[in-house]
């Protein structure tokens, strides 16, 4: 059994090929590769994920081309690598009730020395001296931003996430994922709390930002929050910054940039959007779209906590009620200034195809489809708060929204709304005969 460090997957070429790189001790590891059928290919990248714990059968041994195979694949201290045949070999993955814990302990162990890194300071400092390098990075994500969609010239789907990185040397650093594999690790970062250590990133100078960057590229290995004494001293940098409030500036500035609603096009039903899930085989990666329906539930004239709950003034996490303690800064003391009261409501969203029961309506995105602050809400009487309710209810929305697979919601879908306002009837309409001239197209 060993634990998967790294995944890539050239999907859409001529030769379907797919790469990872595996480790079951903490000096060695070595690059596993495969290449065949798309269907086979598709299948084998999609059924594991970087951390997960796989056993290998039967796979190939081969001595290792040294530079030639280490310019596009992770840098390993193996002579040799294995190759594993659709027809000959069997790649198992292990549940939660098999993994061993010394493997688990593996992921979070970086493949390079601990202390061969660059701070993004001494990154921006050398400036275009660095373009085109190859470095290592310890850095704590401030944030994840949602994944983009393109298409190439040559008619191949592309996508892109930009996450911002801090230092003690540089507030704001963007370190950007092009593949499948990373884009997903990111997703599961948590800004502010996620240390990671990015072994041979590549850095370049953005002329059109004026700036540096990072890129993870097919060599990069991605350790998510290091057990070692440099990423500890970065943890408690992130606490002690989050403490004194020195970047709860920048964490707004960047929270209010992290998701631009004009990246986002792609149009859903709610019975879309079920499929989707359910053809997921519990991988969906984050849906980002437009729903044209309406709220079919929104209790805000029932219990009030229910609808609004106080969040830390410096990292902005919700408050343990209980224990009047934030879970990322520690206690907080009863100064009514270190809370800030905040929507937090449950709704469903409807439309001509099904419901979608639980989204999430919080912060400012609940502020804005109200129409009112936390305060303004608070002084309302009960009659004006219905009167409120009713404005909404039942009214043709254009509603943005993030989704994610979440097991321990509720629903199994966590879904995020990032916007909610009166659709143009024009345009809902539109956008209801295009999906159904589409649909009687395929008919």
């Amino acid at each position: 059994m060993l634990i998967v460090l790294f995944g890539f997957a050239d999907i859409g070429s001529e030769r379907y090929t797919f790469g990872f790189t595996i480790r079951d001790s903490p000096t060695y590891f070595i690059n596993v590769s495969s290449w065949g059928r798309e269907e086979y290919i598709r299948s084998l990248s999609e059924s594991f994920r970087v951390g997960d714990c796989v056993t290998i059968e039967n796979p190939l041994v081969q001595s290792k081309e040294g530079e030639r195979e280490e310019k596009f694949n992770p840098v390993t201290p193996s002579c040799y690598k294995l190759l594993i045949s659709e027809n000959h070999s069997v790649v198992k993955t292990s549940s939660c009730y098999e993994m061993d814990t010394k493997l688990l302990s593996l992921s979070h162990l970086p493949v390079k020395d601990p202390q061969d890194y660059y701070s993004l300071g001494d990154i921006v400092a050398n400036g275009q001296s660095l373009d085109g390098r190859i470095l290592n990075v310890l850095a704590a994500v401030m944030s994840v931003g949602e994944p983009k969609y393109f298409m190439t010239s040559d008619k191949r789907k592309g996508q892109r996430c930009e996450v911002k990185l801090y230092d003690e040397t540089e507030t704001s650093f963007p370190i950007i994922c092009w593949d499948n594999e990373s884009i997903q690790l990111a997703q599961s970062w948590i800004p502010r709390k996620t240390v990671i250590f990015a072994a041979d990133v590549r850095i370049n100078f953005d002329k059109f930002r004026n700036c540096m960057t990072a890129t993870v590229i097919s060599k990069t290995i991605i350790t998510t929050n290091p057990e070692t004494a440099e990423a500890n001293i970065l943890f408690s940098f992130i606490k002690e910054s989050a403490q004194s409030g020195a970047l709860h500036d920048k964490m707004e500035e960047q929270s209010k940039e992290s998701i631009n609603l004009e990246t986002i096009v792609n149009v859903y039903t709610v019975k879309q959007l079920k499929e989707k899930a359910l053809q997921s085989d519990g991988k969906l990666e984050p849906v980002f779209g437009i729903i044209y329906g309406y709220i079919s539930t929104l209790d805000i004239d029932d219990n009030v906590s229910k609808v609004i709950r106080n969040r830390c003034s410096i990292c902005r996490f919700v408050v343990n009620e209980m224990s009047n303690t934030c879970t990322f800064c520690g206690d907080i003391s009863s100064n009514s200034e270190s809370t800030f009261a905040s929507f937090d409501i449950l709704v469903n969203l409807t439309d001509h195809t099904g419901t979608l029961y639980s989204c999430y309506l919080s912060d400012c995105v609940a502020e804005e489809t109200l129409g009112c602050t936390v305060h303004e809400f608070l002084t309302l009487t009960e009659d004006k708060k219905t009167a409120l309710k009713w404005q909404l209810l039942l009214e043709r929305s254009k509603i943005y929204f993030k989704i994610t697979l979440s097991p321990s919601w509720r629903t199994g879908l966590k879904v995020n709304i990032l916007s909610c306002k009166l659709a143009d009837p024009t345009e809902a309409s539109q956008s209801l005969l295009g999906r159904r001239k589409r649909l009687n197209h395929v008919d």
